[in-house]
């Protein structure tokens, strides 16, 4: 997972607190409806205190940018694919330093029906659970 945002969160659930990924899916020239993300935020959050996550499990959530009224409701999906990223951009930091960025996100591979790309092209709040234990456990009896 490239995602800074799902990273954070999964650090959150590690340190034993509850945690949710939000982004806002822009494009160039898109509205930047911020006011979106923060209310699907919060009608998620008042759902988990309710009824509280695994504590195994992060939510990602990704807002298509447009207004409230505009978005067609929640969709709990799957994590699409992407290619990988473009190559890092070597930059110099104030102090003379390089620094290093991971390039723009690759093109999407799996945007198909079911995926968070898919709910979110489709204006639906993408909700996909994570589990934060990333061992593959089919591989373990190879790699033994």
């Amino acid at each position: 997972i490239y995602s800074g945002t799902v990273s954070a969160a999964m650090e959150g659930r590690f340190l034993g607190l509850p945690a949710i990924a939000v982004s806002l899916v822009t494009s160039e020239g898109s509205g930047h409806h911020f006011a979106s993300a923060a209310q699907a935020a919060l009608a998620i959050m008042r759902r988990l205190v309710v009824d509280p996550l695994p504590a195994d499990t992060i939510l990602n959530v990704n807002v298509p940018d447009l207004p409230w009224h505009e978005l067609r409701g929640f969709a709990v999906t799957r994590l699409g694919k992407r290619h990988r990223s473009a190559p890092c951009i070597k930059q110099i930091d104030p102090r003379g330093r390089p620094l290093w960025w991971i390039g723009p996100a690759g093109e999407v591979d799996d945007d198909g029906p079911g995926t968070d790309f898919h709910a979110v092209r489709d204006g639906y709040i993408s909700i996909t659970p994570i589990h934060v234990d990333l061992t593959r456990f089919q591989a373990l009896e190879k790699v033994s």
